[in-house]
């Protein structure tokens, strides 16, 4: 048996594995799990239907902490992930992140406060370390639970609640990063208004045997089409989000990722939470690095781990994702570069194989966000 055979073996599978091979997906092996990269249409045709319509992806792969619990939790949650968890609003969901003592990013996060307690969603490739740094943190007195009953599956695009409303009243009347209860096959199930492409759009915990059945449903009230995850890395890229591992991970902190916007203002004053002081001393006195967007200019695109100059030759810093962006209709880029070069406008110069290419330091996102607040 071949090193590819063997690899492919050990692979986990969503509970829609047969529903994409039967759809015609090219599948590859993605943080543990055989995962559609694309079908068809593919990646650019996918990404061009979802900003315009309505797209459907299956993440099922991600982790779904449920931790049933009262508000005594909290203090040991806003040790390890800086929230403020008094002021989150019940089925109010919140990005945030699992620290550890060096304020690096073990993963982030979507935490909601839900009337029994607490969801998380996690990443795929963290969720198992994710749920044992959660559990060790809690101590005994509460029960957390990783589920793998629930699928979970992203409606993404500004056609997404004409769909969505078809099949679950008032659904239309959720805010961004809200979410609720709605039923579907006599089952309770859990909408959040969210997603990880710029668009509007919902994502849906439901149980595994009823999942297939309901994005049929979609498709049959909409022109919805499955996207497959390689449209949904040129989505968030346009729209600035990171991947973790790529463009964050266990050696930066919120404040060299451009997301201190995550932490809470009583955070920032108080601290409180693991690595404190080094983020805290980051956001008083700069970090050394920061994450920024970089247009290069042509048509060359800057791959993860392209080397980043200043004019003057000095090295700089790193592309972390890079890629083309069907809607910005050019290449687009993310990284890290000394503060003092991070300033938007100004000009780098980006090591592409042996090109050495022209690029400017850009605002995030690269494409406007679409989210609805009514």
């Amino acid at each position: 048996m071949s090193t590819a055979n063997t690899e492919l073996k050990k692979t986990s599978k969503t509970s829609l594995y047969e529903f994409h091979k039967n759809s015609g997906a090219k599948l590859v092996n993605f943080a543990g799990y055989e995962m559609p990269i694309q079908y068809q249409d593919g990646i650019i045709q996918e990404h061009i239907h979802t900003r315009n319509s309505i797209g459907i992806f299956d993440v099922s792969h991600m982790g779904q902490l449920k931790i049933e619990c009262s508000s005594s939790i909290f203090p040991y949650l806003e040790k390890i992930i800086p929230l403020d968890f008094s002021s989150i609003e019940n089925n109010q969901s919140k990005y945030s992140f699992l620290l550890n003592d060096k304020g690096g990013i073990e993963d982030d996060l979507i935490v909601t406060k839900v009337d029994t307690g607490i969801k998380i969603v996690l990443n795929a490739a963290c969720k198992d370390n994710d749920a044992k740094i959660i559990k060790d943190s809690i101590g005994e007195g509460f029960t957390a639970v990783l589920r793998d009953d629930l699928s979970l599956i992203a409606i993404q695009g500004p056609r997404a609640v004409d769909a969505m409303k078809k099949i679950f009243k008032d659904i239309s009347k959720i805010n961004f990063m809200y979410g609720n209860y709605f039923e579907y096959n006599k089952k309770k199930i859990f909408i959040t208004r969210s997603g990880y492409t710029g668009e509007d759009g919902f994502e849906v915990s439901i149980k595994n045997e009823d999942v297939q059945e309901l994005i049929q449903d979609i498709m049959r009230v909409s022109d919805a089409k499955l996207i497959g995850l390689g449209a949904r890395d040129s989505l968030r890229l346009e729209a600035g989000l990171c991947l973790y591992g790529h463009d964050i991970n266990t050696n930066t902190t919120p404040v060299e990722g451009a997301l201190s916007w995550a932490i809470p203002k009583t955070k920032k004053e108080k601290g409180g939470f693991l690595g404190d002081k080094i983020i805290l001393d980051q956001i008083k006195n700069k970090p050394k690095k920061i994450r920024v967007g970089i247009k290069p200019e042509g048509k060359i695109i800057a791959r993860e781990g392209t080397r980043i100059f200043s004019n003057d030759q000095k090295e700089i810093g790193h592309v972390t994702s890079g890629g083309f962006g069907p809607s910005v209709k050019g290449p687009v880029a993310m990284g890290y570069v000394d503060y003092e070069q991070s300033k938007e406008g100004t000009k780098v110069i980006l090591k592409v194989r042996e090109n050495m290419v022209q690029g400017v330091v850009s605002k995030l996102p690269f494409y406007k966000k679409n989210y609805v607040k009514n």
